[in-house]
């Protein structure tokens, strides 16, 4: 069983910068990919960014490309997203991911960001 515990979402004018942190049980985290999603009010959940398991490899949406950044910390077991010169669209409930196989097994419960125009 694992756990992941999103936070440091946050209200945010844009142009503006935040980082989210996800916590992850366990003692294994080192050894499964991890990821972003996000869901904005009315619309479905959509891929944000991804990380391999040793944090070398990363693919990320078009839209955040060149604006968001994830990275890991393996010896503390989190997972980070730092997101920059953010916009309005931005604005979603974030949710961190595990991988295995190639599908999400779990889900973080989500931690929202506004960002105000």
């Amino acid at each position: 069983q694992v756990q992941l515990v999103e936070s440091g979402g946050g209200l945010v004018q844009a142009g503006g910068s935040l980082r989210l942190s996800c916590a992850a049980s366990g003692r294994t985290f080192s050894s499964y990919a991890m990821g972003w999603f996000r869901q904005a009010p009315g619309k479905e959940r959509e891929f944000v960014a991804a990380i391999n398991t040793g944090g070398v490899s990363t693919s990320y949406a078009d839209s955040v490309k060149g604006r968001f950044t994830i990275f890991r910390d393996n010896a503390k077991n989190t997972l980070f997203l730092q997101m920059n010169s953010l916009k309005p669209e931005d604005t979603a409930v974030y949710y961190c991911a595990k991988w295995v196989a190639g599908s999400v097994d779990y889900w973080g419960k989500g931690t929202l960001v506004t960002v105000s125009s």
